[in-house]
């Protein structure tokens, strides 16, 4: 728990100091140019923006620990309800496409591991290259135009059915598959040449056994360790796919709201997403005694 308030408070810090210290000023935004001077400082007044920063900071973190994410400059709503609308959104992308990408990525590392120097590790290896140098918004295009524009098999944007949800998880899915296929073959490879797989063998287990029952669970560690940490990479990933194919996720409102200089909406979106990151790589070492019964946690 110290970990986590002490990385959500430089969080804010961070932040905070880039929105107010950076360039423009939302009141243009709430009443335009050609207001009064009078007009403007009492709009400033009424949402705090004219006291010192380290000020503002600290009622925003009396306000945060309540509970209380504030009220939208732009939108006049409670930033805890905007974000309450949007965050289910993005959970389903999420999650999607981190199934997706594991789906995709085990059997590919598991098939180039057992397949090692030969034509078809080569392949899938560099083919996981490709995907690792792709930039997510660029494939995300690609496949708008293809499948969506040009096939018409999948709607172009929009939220509601599986069908707008499968090409924005596959977008981020298939992206990060890419390295975490790398990983499953390095992991494999390395359990596979120890003593007790070749003992597993030498005893005339079935390779379908030898493989899922023991080396693939003993690979399995490092591998979960890499799942706490994609959440992160997903999650943020999750900005860009949102924009390409037009879906109101939180992605979507942060967006929107650092372009409108919308301060607390801002800031409540990203202390909810550093949150759900956090909490990903601490479920990551909750799964690692699950899988490896040596492993004790503290």
């Amino acid at each position: 728990m110290t970990f986590l308030a002490l990385t959500l408070l430089g969080m804010t810090i961070i932040i905070f100091s880039m929105l107010h210290l950076s360039p423009g000023d939302p009141i243009d935004l709430i009443v335009g140019p050609n207001v009064t001077p009078e007009v403007r400082e009492n709009i400033r007044h009424q949402y705090g923006l004219d006291q010192p920063l380290i000020v503002q900071y600290l009622g925003f973190m009396r306000s945060l620990i309540r509970g209380d994410l504030g009220q939208s400059i732009i939108q006049h709503k409670p930033v805890s309800e905007l974000i309450a609308e949007r965050f289910y959104v993005t959970f389903e992308l999420s999650v999607t496409a981190l199934i997706i990408s594991f789906l995709i990525a085990i059997p590919i590392g598991i098939k180039a591991a057992l397949k090692r120097n030969t034509a078809t590790d080569y392949s899938l290896m560099a083919a996981s290259l490709i995907g690792i140098s792709m930039p997510t918004f660029w494939f995300g295009l690609m496949l708008l135009y293809i499948v969506a524009f040009k096939l018409r098999l999948f709607p172009i944007s929009g939220y509601g059915t599986w069908r707008h949800l499968f090409l924005p998880a596959l977008t981020i899915g298939i992206t990060d598959a890419a390295l975490v296929a790398r990983m499953v073959r390095s992991s494999m490879l390395e359990v596979i040449r120890q003593d007790y797989i070749r003992t597993a063998r030498s005893k005339g287990l079935p390779e379908r056994v030898v493989i899922n029952r023991h080396a693939l669970r003993n690979a399995l560690i490092p591998i979960i360790t890499l799942l706490g940490l994609r959440i992160g990479w997903i999650v943020g990933g999750s900005v860009v796919v949102e924009i390409v194919f037009a879906r109101p996720g939180l992605g979507r409102l942060m967006v929107d709201s650092i372009l409108a200089r919308d301060y607390p909406v801002v800031q409540g979106t990203m202390v909810v997403l550093t949150t759900c990151i956090i909490l990903g790589n601490l479920l990551a070492d909750v799964l690692y005694a699950v899988v490896d019964p040596r492993i004790k946690l503290r």
